[in-house]
């Protein structure tokens, strides 16, 4: 599977003491400054729930709302297609 969108995401290493921090405010505030304005906010979502990464902010969610969303939604196969064809069907309604 390509990767490709990481080199496109807003955050860098720096980043990495808000997106990987101990305490979830952290992780919270880290995901609201650095994930807000990303451009591949949603391929780096998909990329953690698909995956199950059990740290950090991916996505602009941190590890809980992560968590809760894939228990909320256990039939869900690929995030990423998901992500896709509602994406796509957004695109068709405009």
């Amino acid at each position: 599977m390509s990767h490709g969108w990481r080199r496109h995401g807003a955050c860098t290493p720096d980043d990495d003491w808000l997106l990987f921090a101990a305490e979830e405010a952290y992780r919270k505030k880290g995901a609201k400054r650095v994930c807000g304005p990303c451009p591949v906010r949603t391929e780096c979502l998909a990329e953690a729930l698909d995956n199950q990464i059990p740290a950090g902010v991916w996505g602009g969610m941190t590890t809980r709302q992560r968590r809760e969303l894939l228990r909320e939604h256990p039939d869900v196969v690929s995030w990423r297609v998901l992500f896709d064809e509602t994406r796509h069907a957004r695109t068709a309604k405009t």
